[in-house]
Order: C-alpha cells, then structure tokens, then sequence
C-alpha cells in the first residue's frame, strides 16, 4: 500500500501490554487503507522486540526521544496518510467499525478536522467529573476551548496538510496537545463533529493527576496563544481548577 488514507501514530515507552492490546484493535478494523506508526522511546520491557515482528502495514522506530510529543513529531514526519490521528498505548478503538464509520467523512471538500467520542474506561473515583452512568466525552469547538480542551485527542482526526508547517512544541511537557488545539482554533479551520465513538481511554493519566505543573502549563500556553493582558484570567482559571481536583481526590 503506497498511499494510506490513514496514518495512525502511537507513542509508546514500556506499556507492552497494553500496546498489544491496542494494536490488536486496530488490526480488527473493518477498514483496512492504513498504516499504523508505533513511535517507541527505546523500551526495555519487550516493546522494541514485540516491535521486530509486525508486518506492514504496521512500522516501527524505537530510539530515545524528549518525551511524548517528540515522539508525536517523529510520527508526523514519517506518515504517508492523508489524515492522521494519534492513539495512546493505554487506548483503544471502540469497536471494530470506527475507521470505516470516519471514513466516509474524509471526501468533503475542505474539510480539515474531525472530532469524534471517547469513553473512558473508568480506573478509580472520580467525583464531579465522570459518573456511573456516563463515561462519554464529546467535543466542542468554540470559544469554551480557552477554558478548557474541548476536544479529546483519541477523538480527533487531523488532515495531515495541518501539520506542514507546525509541530508539536516540546515546551510544553503535559499539555503540548491543547496548545495545538487552540492554534488550529485561531485558524478558523473547516471541521465537522459526528457522532460516533472513536476511543475507549483510560481516565487516569498524567493530565488527570492534577499536579500544580499541568495547571502552570496550561496558564502559559493559553498566555501566548492570546495576551500577557488575559494572564490574570487565566492563572485564577487554572488555580481554581487545581483546587477543585484537589477537592475531588480528598474526598475520593
């Protein structure tokens, strides 16, 4: 296959596992114009001679990197898709038709984004946030992305011509993903969201931990997408955020 439609990328360091797991999901896929990019960190648990036996169109490079998105970026350089979406060891399909339920979307003239559905995979006590009887993240795509990452990576496909003259910035350790997503907002870009579930993820996760760093994170990268003018807004935003997660894990 010379020209994917699709190129799926997946950072990976020491999560066998759940990598075979993942990748086992993808193989189900009723849609098969694909190529699948595991981006691994130099693993000692197994990964790199997992990695040794996969066949096209699943490929591999396994070397030290600066950490996930730098992994991202390597990922990009090396895809032939014409979309790309980025998958977590830790995640998986919803089932084995979400590629070819996406696929029908890829044809509309102009169309550069495509958000989709998560579930998450409950793993431990979430008050406030998630409850027993919904799970789903959908997205939305407007003005509520300066408070919050309104859309979900493992949902989201992006039209590679996006990424031709920006990456992933390694400046951002936790959060580089939203810095992204609030630059293609600013660019007024064509996108559509569906119903349809693209992921099962797990809702734990370093952006989930709620450590102070994150938050800080998040004050800097929305400050220089905007304004040093909006910096107090966005740093009582961020800390009010921070306390309330840590309400949550007091009470959890």
């Amino acid at each position: 296959m010379i020209n994917p439609q699709i190129s799926i990328i997946i950072p990976s360091f020491n999560n066998l596992k759940e990598l075979k797991e993942c990748l086992f999901s993808i193989k189900k896929q009723t849609y098969k114009n694909y190529e699948v990019l595991v981006i691994d960190g130099d693993s000692s648990d197994g990964t790199k001679e997992f990695l040794k036996t996969l066949d096209a169109p699943f490929f591999y490079l396994s070397e030290k990197d600066e950490g996930i998105y730098d992994a991202m970026n390597k990922g990009i350089s090396k895809s032939k898709g014409s979309w790309l979406y980025f998958l977590g060891t830790d995640d998986k399909f919803y089932d084995k038709d979400v590629l070819k339920n996406v696929a029908t979307f890829f044809e509309e003239k102009d169309l550069e984004l495509i958000f989709g559905k998560v579930d998450y995979k409950i793993k431990g006590f979430y008050p406030f946030i998630y409850s027993k009887n919904k799970t789903e993240k959908k997205a939305t795509w407007n003005w509520k992305i300066w408070i919050r990452n309104s859309v979900h990576h493992q949902a989201t496909f992006y039209k590679k011509s996006l990424f031709v003259n920006t990456k992933y910035s390694l400046k951002y350790k936790i959060l580089s993903d939203y810095a992204m997503n609030i630059n293609l907002y600013k660019r007024k870009l064509s996108y559509k969201i569906i119903e349809v579930f693209i992921a099962q993820c797990l809702s734990s996760g370093v952006s989930k931990m709620g450590k102070w760093n994150m938050y800080k994170e998040e004050t800097k990268l929305k400050t220089e997408a905007s304004s040093m003018f909006f910096y107090p807004v966005f740093y009582i935003l961020s800390s009010c955020k921070f306390f309330l997660k840590k309400i949550q894990y007091a009470v959890k």
